[in-house]
């Protein structure tokens, strides 16, 4: 009797186990081409004073068969100080999306960008490169940052919203 509860609490446990990794494995797809739709990125810097500014954003870039993205073109839009930052690594290196997790039930996902940052000439700033970590929702197919994220050289994104209606993370 002791063996068959010891059989049924393994079992329990590795169908648990199957379970948390069908929820945290994730990938993004279709490999190719992609572009999103217009969003929005509020940023702070020294150019800034420390004050957030607003700007419109999209992105194009590639989708490998593995399901990393490479971001090789980045395009920001809006008045004051949007025309002023020189991304960092676009288009080469580029930067790096990957899924994280996904869980298929509430149809919503995690994933990190790395590479991310910008300068500007005058007045300068220096932000980046680092990570930036992101929600994915997969019903309104939303990229977003959950809170501000800190960059070096006294930067941050404030938030970042950006529909790519070409994507899906499973």
């Amino acid at each position: 009797m002791k063996s068959l509860k010891t059989l049924v609490s393994l079992t329990a446990l590795t169908v648990c186990m199957g379970a948390a990794s069908m929820a945290s494995a994730a990938t993004i797809t279709p490999a190719g081409p992609f572009t999103t739709s217009a969003g929005t990125i509020v940023v702070t810097s020294p150019s800034s004073a420390g004050a957030p500014i607003t700007c419109g954003i999209t992105f194009g870039g590639t989708v490998a068969g593995s399901g990393v993205v490479t971001i090789t073109s980045a395009s920001l839009t809006g008045g004051g100080l949007c025309g002023l930052p020189t991304l960092k690594n676009i288009p080469s290196p580029g930067w790096v999306l990957t899924a994280t997790s996904y869980d298929p039930v509430t149809k919503k996902g995690t994933a990190t960008v790395t590479n991310v940052g910008w300068t500007v000439a005058f007045p300068p700033s220096n932000c980046g490169a680092g990570t930036l970590n992101l929600v994915w929702d997969e019903p309104t197919q939303t990229l977003s940052t959950p809170s501000s994220q800190p960059l070096s050289g006294n930067c941050a994104v404030q938030s970042l919203t950006v529909k790519a209606p070409t994507l899906h993370v499973q």
